[in-house]
């Protein structure tokens, strides 16, 4: 069969929708289906274009298999709503068109923004073929938790374009059980055109390993106990508190770090150079490769998202890879991250943005006994190579 995938984001981009398309992807190839991809120009985060790529009108090249055709975009970093609507517009316009020109058999369209969904929904119309949407966010819903923007006539029309994609699209993958039931009671979306897939790991990247004693060296945190948060650093991630929190620790062998970029960034140095925190180590992103050293060198690992109902239905990928590698989990995310943490038993819980619980819940975790932990069951139950598999029978039947 040949799949048309359209995603703005891919390798060698690492944040999490790029790594789970091209996983998904790459193991759809080794099955025997030939896979395109239509994508962007790398630039995620900061809008700016990856070494040895020019924002060409189109370019195309083979990655593991996958023929990757990259379209010209308007890039903006990962901030602000204008210049990042423009940006999403103009891959929605590019991709279609590219589309129109790759022989297909079913065309599948990632979210989080809808845009590319439109985008898979004209070409299915013009291709006569079924289309598949994939919901890895509900947006605008995610917009409106983080305050980018009111509620106002933008934002319900964006809604009203999110409910004319759900209709429209012939199946429909999510990556939680709360966005099935959400699709299902909030805009009657039939069950049986939904499945759920959830985000997993690749074991040849993270898997138990000892701690990378040059790096703990290089980064002078040798004997410290060590709570990393590694990804983006946006509006969403609410690091802006847990540097609140990490001024009030006086413990002086806890220490922070803190590795990736994006719109948040800046604020926070500055906010971490005004505090004098001398217990927090923020670094630059590194290559996907390169991620399993920073995370081998964790005590615990902190997952963080702000207070917000909207966040009660999202997983946030980064669980999946840190369990892999046996990393207790620091957790600031309710609903259905929470209830999959306490399942499997692979962290501690605290309240977002609650400063007592966090200050608390981080002694708790220090004192805990590794063998309290239960990692190998949900590492089994989300093997990235299984999951895939789970969502080509899906869409080919």
């Amino acid at each position: 069969m040949k799949i048309l995938f359209l995603t703005d984001n891919f390798p060698p981009e690492v944040n999490a929708p790029a790594t789970r398309t091209y996983e998904h992807c790459r193991e759809w190839v080794k099955s025997g289906e030939k896979v395109t991809v239509i994508t962007c120009i790398p630039n995620f985060p900061e809008g700016k274009v990856y070494k040895g790529y020019k924002n060409k009108l189109y370019q195309k090249e083979t990655i593991d298999g996958i023929e990757v055709i990259r379209v010209w975009t308007y890039i903006a970093a990962n901030r602000g709503f204008i210049k990042r609507i423009i940006d999403y517009l103009s891959f929605m316009v590019m991709s279609f068109f590219a589309g129109l020109f790759i022989k297909t058999d079913l065309i599948i369209a990632t979210s989080p923004q809808f845009f590319t969904a439109i985008s898979g929904k004209w070409l299915a119309f013009w291709k006569r073929k079924k289309w598949v949407m994939e919901i890895r966010d509900l947006w605008p819903e995610s917009i409106k938790a983080v305050g980018a923007m009111e509620h106002n006539l933008v934002i319900r029309y964006f809604e009203f374009l999110e409910k004319r994609m759900y209709k429209s699209a012939w199946k429909i993958v999510t990556v939680t059980d709360s966005f099935k039931a959400i699709l299902k009671e909030r805009y009657g979306v039939n069950d049986s055109k939904i499945t759920v897939v959830k985000n997993g790991v690749n074991m040849n990247l993270f898997s138990p390993r000892e701690k990378d004693n040059i790096l703990l060296c290089e980064l002078e945190i040798k004997n410290k106990y060590i709570i990393g948060y590694i990804g983006t650093h946006g509006m969403a991630h609410a690091l802006d508190f847990v540097l609140e929190c990490a001024s009030k620790i006086k413990d002086d062998e806890i220490h922070f770090l803190f590795l990736g970029t994006g719109a948040e960034k800046e604020k926070l140095l500055e906010q971490k150079n005004k505090m004098k925190l001398t217990n927090v180590t923020m670094l630059d992103p590194v290559p996907k490769h390169e991620v399993g050293r920073y995370i081998s060198i964790l005590d615990a690992a902190l997952v963080n998202l702000r207070k917000s109902v909207t966040f009660k239905t999202v997983i946030p990928s980064k669980i999946f890879e840190l369990a892999a590698m046996h990393k207790p989990i620091l957790l600031g995310v309710e609903g259905e991250s929470k209830n999959l943490v306490e399942k499997y038993k692979i962290g501690i819980p605290f309240e977002p943005e609650n400063m007592q619980d966090f200050i608390e819940k981080v002694q708790l975790i220090r004192t805990r006994e590794s063998k309290e932990y239960t990692f190998d069951d949900m590492v089994a139950d989300f093997d990235r190579t299984n999951l895939a598999t789970d969502m080509l029978l899906f869409i080919k039947d």
